[in-house]
Order: C-alpha cells, then sequence, then structure tokens
C-alpha cells in the first residue's frame, strides 16, 4: 500500500514537472500591462510555460534587459517608441502581438477645466522623443500653442513656433509624471501610470483615447520570436478570455488593441 502511495506521489511530481518545462521571464509596467500577464499566467503553467513577470517603473530598462537577453520578452510599449529605440540604440527587437490601447491623458490638481489653466502655466510632459511629441502635438490640436508641423508625432519643444500662454514645458521621464501632478499646473500622463497612481482617468482636462498607432505590444528579439513559449503567450494575449478581462477590469480606461 505504502509503495503504491509512494509511486503515485512520484508520478504527480514528475507531471507537474512535465508541465513545467519552459520559463518565460517577461518584463511589463505594472498596470494594466503586468496585470494582464498575471491573469494568463495560469493558462499558460497549463502548457507547461512557468510565465516569471518582472516589472520595471521606467521605459528604458525593458528594452535594455531585452537586447541583452536578461528578459525573453516585454509588454509595455507601442511601436512608434519601440521603433526609435531600435533606431537610437541600435537594436533590433520585434513587435509579436498587439495587446491594448491606454488613453493619453493631461491632468491637473488645480484647475477642472482646461479654460481655467492660465499664462505662464507649467505644463510637464514626457522626455523621450515620441511621446514629447505626442503630448506637443495634443497641444497643438488644442490651440494652446502652434507646431511648425502639427501633424509630426516627432515634434520637440523646439518645433514649437508659437506659445501665445507663455507656457513654461517641463520634460519628465514618463513614470515621474503623475507624482509630479501636484507640482505643476498641467501633466501628460499616461494612462496606467494614471491608474497606478489613482488619478481618476475620466478627469483628463485634455484626452487622446488612442489609435491603432499607440496599441501596446508584446515584445521579443529576432532569435526567440518563434520559441514556443512567446508563441504560447501570444496566443494567450489575443485571447477572449484576456478581451474580456481588460473590458471588466478597467470598465474602458483600457481598450482591447486586438
Amino acid at each position: 500500500m505504502k509503495k503504491s502511495i509512494i509511486a503515485a506521489g512520484l508520478l504527480a511530481l514528475f507531471s507537474t514537472a512535465a508541465l513545467a518545462n519552459e520559463t518565460l521571464i517577461v518584463g511589463a509596467t505594472p498596470v494594466p500591462h503586468a496585470e494582464i500577464l498575471e491573469f494568463v499566467k495560469p493558462v499558460l503553467a497549463k502548457e507547461g510555460v512557468d510565465l516569471q513577470v518582472k516589472v520595471f517603473n521606467d521605459f528604458i530598462q525593458p528594452n535594455q534587459q531585452l537586447a541583452e537577453k536578461h528578459l525573453d520578452a516585454n509588454y509595455y510599449q507601442y511601436r512608434p517608441f519601440l521603433d526609435n529605440y531600435n533606431q537610437t540604440r541600435h537594436t533590433n527587437l520585434v513587435p509579436v502581438v498587439g495587446v491594448h490601447i491606454e488613453p493619453f491623458g493631461a491632468y491637473s490638481s488645480k484647475y477642472t477645466t482646461l479654460a481655467a489653466v492660465p499664462d505662464g502655466a507649467t505644463i510637464a510632459i514626457p522626455n523621450d522623443p515620441v511621446n514629447t511629441g505626442r503630448a506637443l502635438v495634443m497641444l497643438s490640436n488644442a490651440g494652446l500653442i502652434t507646431l511648425k508641423d502639427p501633424h509630426n508625432p516627432q515634434s520637440a519643444t523646439k518645433d514649437i513656433t508659437s506659445n501665445p500662454h507663455h507656457f513654461k514645458i517641463r520634460e519628465l521621464e514618463g513614470a515621474m509624471l503623475a507624482r509630479a501632478v501636484k507640482q505643476v499646473d498641467l501633466a501628460f500622463i499616461f494612462a496606467n501610470y494614471a491608474l497606478e497612481a489613482g488619478i481618476d482617468t475620466d478627469k483628463a482636462l485634455l484626452v487622446e483615447k488612442g489609435s491603432d498607432l499607440y496599441v501596446e505590444y508584446l515584445v521579443a528579439r529576432p532569435d526567440n520570436i518563434q520559441d514556443p513559449g512567446i508563441q504560447k503567450l501570444a496566443q494567450a494575449l489575443h485571447s477572449d478570455a484576456v478581451r474580456q478581462f481588460i473590458l471588466t477590469r478597467y470598465q474602458g480606461k483600457i481598450l482591447p488593441g486586438f
């Protein structure tokens, strides 16, 4: 009897080990990326993939660690940001599947309407080239500044041709913007950081709901994009279950991108 119990136990142990036959380390920012990855963990475990989520609070390390092969993939960025990173850092990271879209908004702890923001106000925007341009185009579209090319998402502060309200524009690292909202008059904040900081995204004074251009991607490398674990993760992220999770959990503040 004891031998049968031991044999059954060993069989269960070996079966569990056989299931978890591949480890996949994926870098992500906390909300919603890491939360979505945690949601698909059980599905991947059943398919033999041990998904380990490494959480980051900046926009550089996830790509750098992926390029250096400390990560198998990352999930936190959209194509223009990835393309700019590859171009400026001479890397060749590749998109796998697009998962969700995040609104990008301007928030204030001092004013409740855009019209109330005074002349000479300090406006904080992201300091990376892609998102600097995104914020400046939004200000231009709102009629608050004029850009050399109002349709250029790569616009920089040097491309401002008119600033009639004499706004002071400060460029800050993306993760710092939510913390800076009380120190400036207006801050452009990504929805993921706004949600993490408890900021109500419905109270943005200026918002871009996002488009296909800003779908957030799972990203890998050319040498591992076809690996079974990466493909299983991609399939899980593109499932009806993930679509429903995004719709239910984030109530329209984050939207499926597929």
